[in-house]
């Protein structure tokens, strides 16, 4: 193995991470009121932007409870 391959196994952990961690945003998005954009625009954004748009969903698109 070369130094400058990333083996699969490093790989693997982190893509499940971001895929929990959208998973996670999606399930609260569909149970909470947002602000700011309708709920499509959030899950565009949640999905096209991991994991930058799910904590900008998270600090700025939920409404307080």
């Amino acid at each position: 193995m070369s130094a400058d391959t990333i083996p699969v196994a490093a790989v693997i952990p982190l893509i499940v991470v971001a895929g929990l961690f959208v998973g996670y945003c999606l399930v609260d998005l569909a149970r909470s009121k947002v602000r700011f954009l309708p709920k499509w625009a959030w899950v565009l954004v949640c999905v096209a932007s991991v994991p930058f748009g799910g904590i900008v969903y998270l600090l700025i698109g939920r409404q307080p409870r």
